[in-house]
């Protein structure tokens, strides 16, 4: 535990900033969850409007550092690439 003044402050404010981080982190954990599960369900329309939402809670989540830019680009092209699949997978004639 810390001792000197500036070092129990410092602690405070890593306790707070962790906090926000994990709020940043399961937000967006959450929308590529829920976009996963509405591909899962087929239910495109829905899916396509998911995806801008999900594609800006990534990127913010990544301005704000809480996770790695190449991570949010890599989860965002991965995501856009399953529903573009899923779309063009339903507009083929079978």
């Amino acid at each position: 535990m810390a001792n000197h003044k500036s070092a129990l402050k410092r602690a405070r404010q890593s306790e707070a900033q962790r906090i926000v981080n994990q709020v940043h982190k399961s937000r967006a954990k959450t929308a590529v969850k829920d976009l996963r599960a509405l591909l899962a369900e087929k239910n495109l329309e829905q899916a396509k409007k998911a995806l801008i939402d999900t594609v800006s809670i990534l990127q913010k989540t990544a301005s704000k550092k809480v996770i790695h830019k190449k991570k949010a680009s890599r989860k965002v092209s991965r995501l856009a690439r399953a529903v573009n699949k899923a779309v063009a997978s339903q507009q083929k004639p079978v």
